[in-house]
Parts: C-alpha cells; sequence; structure tokens
C-alpha cells in the first residue's frame, strides 16, 4: 500500500517508489507536516521538531500547560489564519461574524482507491491500480468551516498530487479572500528557487537563486498563467545539478491568475504555498456550499534535476494529456501565418499547401484571417463564419486541395476573444468584459468575452461545433491573444466580481472541455500568444502547445531549455521558419532551425516555394530524420547536456531510449569564437557495457562504449559560420 495509517501515533505516511511524505496528528489536533524526501520505510519523523518558547510566537488557548506550542513555528499541512501563524497562509476567510479568523484541527481521514477528481477543472487521471487517495477532514469547531484535504500518490510516477475543498458548514455567509491549493514546510537546509520568468517570445527564461530571508512571490495577475512567469517552480538543495541532490517540484494544474509564495523565516525554516492568486481575489460561500483549488502536483528527485524532470515528463504524458492524442504520433504541420499574415486567397495558400506535401508535411494549418471581416486584427473576432470575399465558395475548396495532396486539414481559432468592429459586439456588447462607464482598454485591438456566462459559452460552442461538423477539420489551434483587464461581468452582482478571474478559467475549461469531448478525433493545439497559456492545466486539453511566437532557433533554445525542467517535449509546439527571422533578424541556418524544431512538435511556417531546390532537399531529409527518429524524441528520456544560462558559447541536449538502445544528441553553436576551443559533453541515459555506432549526418563513424561516451564524453567536429549545429545519433549494436 502506498498510503500508511498508524492509529495509535496519529501518523499518515505516503510511499512512493524513491520518496516519503509524512504527517501526524498532534495532542492538540492540529494536522502538522513531519517530511517529505527520500523513501523511509518504517521511519517517523517526529524528531526534528524541538518546541520551546520563540519571542513573539503566540500562543493558543489551552496549551499553555501542555508544552510549548505555537502555530507560527509549527509545520503544517494547511495552515489556520489570523490565530497567530505570520508566516505565508493556506487560506483567507470573512466569516460571517466579520471575522479573518480560521482555526483548522483534524476530524477524520479515509484512503480510497484510484485518483480523485475536481468538478470542472482539470486534474491528473489514473487507470485502475495506479493511484491511491487519501482525503483528510480538518474542521474549525468555531465556524463550522471545513477544509477537505486531498492527495493523490502515484507510486511509480513520484509524484504526489493535492488539492482542497473548502466547505461552509455554518448558517451564515463565508467569503474566502484566499483558497490555496497546498502548503508545505521544510524545517532545515539552504535552498534554492528556479523559475521560469520571461515575456512575450520570451517564455520560461530559467533563473536560480538562493532563497535568503525574504518572501518571494511568483505570480500572475494577467488572467492567464502569462508569458512572463510560469506556475512551475523548483526548491533545490544549494549544490544540487543535473545528476545530483535533492529537488522538489511544484507544478500548479491551472491557466489562470496563480501565485506562489516561499518564504524564509526567522528560524531557517521555508514554507511554500500555491494556488490561486488572491489579489483580487473574493469567493462567496453560502450556507453548505464548496468551493474546489486546482490540482498542485508534487515530486522529489533524491537525484538531481533531471530526475525530476523525467518524473515531471512521465506523469504529463501518462497522467495529465488525455485522448487518443496524449502519447499518439502528431502529424508534421505546414502553417500559412509568417508566410502570409492576413494577406492571403485561397489559391495562395493551396500552394503553400501543395509544397509541403511535396516535401513531405502532413498538415495544413490555415491561421488568422479566415472569417468575418477578418483583413487586419481590428475586426472579426466573434464572427466564426467564412470570409467568402476572401475565400470563395468558403472552406471546402481548399480543404478538398489539401487531402488531393494527401494531407489533412487543420484551423485556427480564438475563441475568447471579440472586435469591437464585428456582428457579435453590435449585437451583443453586453458578452464583453468591461467596466460600466469606463472606455475599455484594449489589447491587439481586441476585448474579451465573459466566459464565466452560459449563453457566451453555448455561442462559441455552437459556432465551432457547426465549424467542425460541416468541414474534415484535423486540427484546431486555440489561440488567446491578450492579456485580461477591466474585470467585470454585467451577470454577476457587486459583491461577486472577485470571482470574475476565476470563473473566466472555469469557463475556458467549460467550452474547451465540451468541445475536446465532443470531437474526440481532432488534435486541439494551445496557443496564447505562444507561450501564454502553456501550463498542466491546459495540457489536460491541449497535448501540444505553440511553445512561444518566437520562432528564432536560437532564442527557442533558451525557451525549450527552461521548458524542458517540467514539460516534455512532446507538448512543444515548434515550427521551423524563414531566414532572416521576423522576430529577431538573426539568420540562422535553416540546417539549425530544424534541429531545434524537431526538439518539439515539428513543423513549419514558411512558404516552402521561395526556398532553392537545394533547401527543399533539406527540408525532405529535416522530415525524413524526425519521422525516423520521432519516437525517440518524444518518448524517450530527455538530457540537457549544457546549462544554456550560464553556457552562452553552445547548447547540447539529447534523447536516450529508455532501454538504451540508442541516442540522438543535438548541438547548436550560439556564439562563433574565434581560435577554436573543442566542444566536449559528457553523454547520458547509456548502457555502460554496450557498444554504440556513431551516424553524423548520415555518414557512420567510430564505435563507443556507453561508458566511454558517458564517463570520457564526446567531442563534436569543429562547427564555423552563424550558429551552426550539429545532430549525431548512436545505436547500440551488440
Amino acid at each position: 500500500m502506498s498510503i500508511i495509517f498508524q492509529e495509535e501515533k496519529g501518523l499518515l505516511t505516503l510511499h512512493t517508489k524513491h520518496s516519503t511524505y509524512q504527517m501526524a496528528v498532534d495532542r492538540f489536533g492540529v494536522l502538522r507536516h513531519l517530511y517529505y524526501g527520500r523513501r523511509a520505510d518504517g521511519t517517523e519523523f517526529y524528531y526534528p521538531y524541538t518546541e520551546y518558547d520563540i519571542s513573539f510566537s503566540a500562543v493558543p488557548p489551552r496549551t499553555e500547560t501542555e508544552g510549548f506550542f505555537s502555530f507560527d513555528t509549527c509545520p503544517q499541512e494547511y495552515t489556520t489564519c489570523g490565530v497567530g501563524d505570520y508566516r505565508p497562509a493556506s487560506i483567507g476567510v470573512v466569516n460571517p461574524d466579520g471575522s479573518f479568523c480560521a482555526d483548522f484541527r483534524y476530524v477524520s481521514h479515509r484512503v480510497l482507491p484510484g485518483k480523485y477528481a475536481i468538478p470542472g477543472m482539470p486534474a491528473s487521471h489514473a487507470a485502475e491500480g495506479e493511484a491511491e487517495t487519501l482525503e483528510i477532514v480538518l474542521r474549525d469547531e468555531v465556524t463550522d468551516l471545513s477544509v477537505v484535504l486531498r492527495y493523490g500518490v502515484f507510486f511509480e510516477n513520484d509524484v504526489i498530487a493535492r488539492s482542497a475543498e473548502i466547505v461552509n458548514g455554518s448558517k451564515g455567509k463565508t467569503v474566502l479572500t484566499r483558497a490555496f491549493s497546498m502548503c508545505l514546510d521544510f524545517p532545515y537546509g539552504k535552498w534554492d528557487l528556479l523559475h521560469f520568468h520571461g515575456r512575450h517570445c520570451l517564455e520560461r527564461q530559467a533563473e536560480r537563486m538562493p532563497l535568503g530571508y525574504t518572501k518571494q512571490v511568483l505570480s500572475s495577475g494577467r488572467g492567464h498563467t502569462s508569458h512572463h512567469e510560469n506556475n512551475f517552480c523548483i526548491l533545490c538543495d544549494e549544490n544540487a545539478s543535473e545528476d545530483h541532490g535533492e529537488c522538489y517540484g511544484f507544478m500548479l494544474v491551472y491557466s489562470g491568475n496563480f501565485k506562489t509564495e516561499i518564504e524564509r523565516t526567522q528560524l531557517n525554516a521555508v514554507r511554500i504555498v500555491s494556488g490561486i492568486n488572491d489579489d483580487n481575489f473574493r469567493w462567496t460561500l453560502e450556507s453548505g456550499e464548496s468551493f474546489h483549488t486546482p490540482e498542485v502536483l508534487l515530486s522529489f528527485s533524491g537525484g538531481g534535476l533531471t530526475a525530476l524532470s523525467h518524473q515531471y515528463h512521465e506523469m504529463i504524458r501518462s497522467h495529465i494529456c488525455r485522448g487518443k492524442f496524449a502519447k499518439a504520433r502528431r502529424p508534421v504541420l505546414i502553417n500559412n501565418w509568417e508566410a502570409t499574415m492576413f494577406d492571403f486567397t485561397t489559391d495562395k495558400v493551396i500552394e503553400i499547401a501543395r509544397q509541403g506535401a511535396e516535401l513531405g508535411c502532413e498538415l495544413f494549418v490555415l491561421d488568422d484571417g479566415w472569417f468575418g471581416a477578418r483583413d487586419s486584427d481590428h475586426a472579426g473576432l466573434g464572427d466564426w463564419f467564412v470570409n467568402e470575399r476572401k475565400m470563395p465558395g468558403g472552406l471546402m475548396p481548399l480543404i478538398e486541395a489539401v487531402q488531393s495532396f494527401g494531407m489533412k486539414f487543420g484551423i485556427w481559432i480564438e475563441p475568447e476573444m471579440i472586435n469591437e468592429d464585428s456582428d457579435l459586439f453590435r449585437k451583443h456588447p453586453d458578452w464583453a468584459l468591461a467596466v460600466p462607464g469606463r472606455e475599455p482598454v484594449r489589447g491587439r485591438h481586441q476585448l474579451v468575452l465573459d466566459m464565466t456566462r452560459k449563453d457566451v459559452r453555448d455561442y462559441l460552442f455552437d459556432c465551432f461545433s457547426a465549424l467542425i461538423a460541416n468541414h474534415p477539420i484535423s486540427y484546431i489551434k486555440w489561440d488567446m491573444n491578450r492579456c485580461i483587464a477591466e474585470v467585470f461581468s454585467a451577470e454577476l452582482p457587486p459583491e461577486r466580481q472577485g470571482e470574475v478571474f476565476h470563473r473566466f478559467t472555469l469557463g475556458f475549461y467549460d467550452l474547451i472541455g465540451r468541445l475536446t469531448e465532443s470531437f474526440p478525433d481532432v488534435l486541439f493545439e494551445g496557443c496564447s500568444g505562444g507561450g501564454g497559456r502553456y501550463d498542466a492545466g491546459a495540457m489536460y486539453y491541449t497535448p501540444q502547445i505553440w511553445l512561444s511566437d518566437d520562432t528564432d532557433a536560437i532564442e527557442r533554445v533558451k525557451i525549450q531549455y527552461g521548458s524542458s525542467f517540467g514539460y516534455p517535449v512532446s507538448t512543444m509546439g515548434a515550427h521551423v521558419s524563414v531566414a532572416p527571422n521576423q522576430q529577431t533578424g538573426k539568420n540562422t541556418p535553416l540546417h539549425t532551425r530544424g534541429i531545434v524544431a524537431m526538439s518539439g512538435t515539428f513543423g513549419y511556417e514558411m512558404d516552402l516555394n521561395l526556398l532553392s531546390e537545394e533547401e527543399k532537399e533539406e527540408v525532405r531529409q529535416q522530415i525524413r530524420t524526425f519521422k525516423e527518429h520521432y519516437w525517440l524524441i518524444q518518448d524517450g528520456l530527455y538530457y540537457r547536456l549544457t546549462d544554456v544560462v550560464h553556457n552562452t558559447a553552445y547548447a547540447a541536449w539529447m534523447f536516450a531510449a529508455k532501454d538504451g538502445s540508442e541516442a540522438l544528441v543535438n548541438l547548436v553553436v550560439t556564439h562563433v569564437r574565434p581560435n577554436y576551443v573543442p566542444m566536449h559533453v559528457r553523454l547520458k541515459g547509456l548502457i555502460p557495457e554496450a557498444k554504440y555506432r556513431e551516424e553524423v549526418e548520415g555518414t557512420e563513424g567510430r564505435v563507443y562504449t556507453g561508458a566511454a561516451l558517458m564517463y570520457g564524453g564526446y567531442t563534436f567536429p569543429a562547427l564555423w559560420a552563424d550558429y551552426p549545429s550539429c545532430q549525431v545519433h548512436f545505436t547500440r549494436i551488440d
């Protein structure tokens, strides 16, 4: 069993394959956190916690005569608020009497087979026998406010999923001002924080910093995960590396405003809490109502950052992504956006599709501009009918041409947005989020639809259901091209406007959930100006997400590097685009652009007709290479061989088969310098005693032992000119 209860000691222990998580009900009924780390069978972790009088730490009533106790120094599973714990809290409340206190004590627990679900929200899932659930009830005896803590234990994946349900058992109205998903306390240690910041076109830039005596806040208040901070972070010991040291991951399965707070306290303890951003958040619970928080995926590695990444990669592939495309082979696509923007006709995009098919692409994607009065980004959003002036006869002439080339057809949509210059806005101006009496704030010349409203979601569902039902569409690219401001719904009363952000996210989940369930044979790809909604919550519905609007291969190396700490390459939408690049002006070789893009879902975003015959042949070879190594890339073990933050000369990464039978190693030179210094890396994931044949760009080379490649390392050939690259395939031959 992965969940063990020792009743006489009030001890609850959760085991995964390589980790142990332990908590206990103490003499006061407080659910204390005791331990999370390396697996330790038969061990009780009461001993690290000493209780003595700490200055200015308040003592709760009825504890003075039973030894010192303070919430301010006690490690907890879900914190109190307003009763003497001054560290980051899990919950904030306004009780029916106007007070702000919540003092939770243990009531009961139960162990359930399988994995819990969360109503209306994405959560990890498991087949029979793959997970077990622990459910613990805590209650405030004064207010009758309860918290149901749920722990889903994935033994083989070394992951523990956590969420909370807050239940108002009082006869009055309770207002939640904070409803976080988890709390975790570390009593000792020196820790580094690894987080993933950025901006549009530079998402998930890895930054590692020592955790000092202050509160670190990672958050988004933009209405989605954002380009600016990802809702995944890592705490690791100060000496941890890719292959050594203790690392803890925290991944929120949520696509809206989030906040993670980490504080190193006066006693050198560290507390981390995470959940829905409480800025501008207020949720009213009537008597008997409950509120469900999003899920957080916790994972521990005692063997460094790489092992932690592998645990999350497999967790997302197997227990977050759903449906036929979760692990299915994805098509190589050609997208017309960077080739045409809004300026296209049916004939023009047919020629782009024709050339893509000739070179080996399997899916043509028609991007923005096919609907309404959509000749620019000033008009048309909301009017989801074909612009027949631009595309006479609708979509079918294009689709039939694409199918005649042996390709599938996909299309771009942006459901949550609306232009004021649209028939929809003229008919339903109240369907846009807007504050009465204020001139609206715009982003990309558009407003945001009120996704809290069922009539809005029903309209969108009907539009896209008809689009898919009436056309043979195999792929949908779902975009969201602005942050949310003026968060006010015409449907909600003033006292509930603090619910709009979260209700918007629930509305997104409702709509995309209905569409993906209604059309299970359509591959949905997520997008939000690229990587603005790149998170595990969105991956529940869209197993791949456009990683960034920056298609510059050299910048993509850094974006893919940062993303890889938590997310598998099978979720990373990546395309080869033109050079000079439209975002940076860099003139990167086609060879390098291909190597970088095939470390993702792979496709092209250009007019392939404009390439030379030599370049077209190179595209053919890239597609053949990607297809040949598809399963190694998408399902193999991913290894970061260089630290691209500190090594600015070159970046190297590799994929190794789980059985050690082959490996694909990639290197991109990011800064060519005179007086060449050899580029040397140690490979990983091979079998030391096995023999491997080297193949460099299709040419067979030397034979090495796995030990030689991993312990002695591999030296790449000298590479010159602008941003050169090299790809080496190793195959076991014994």
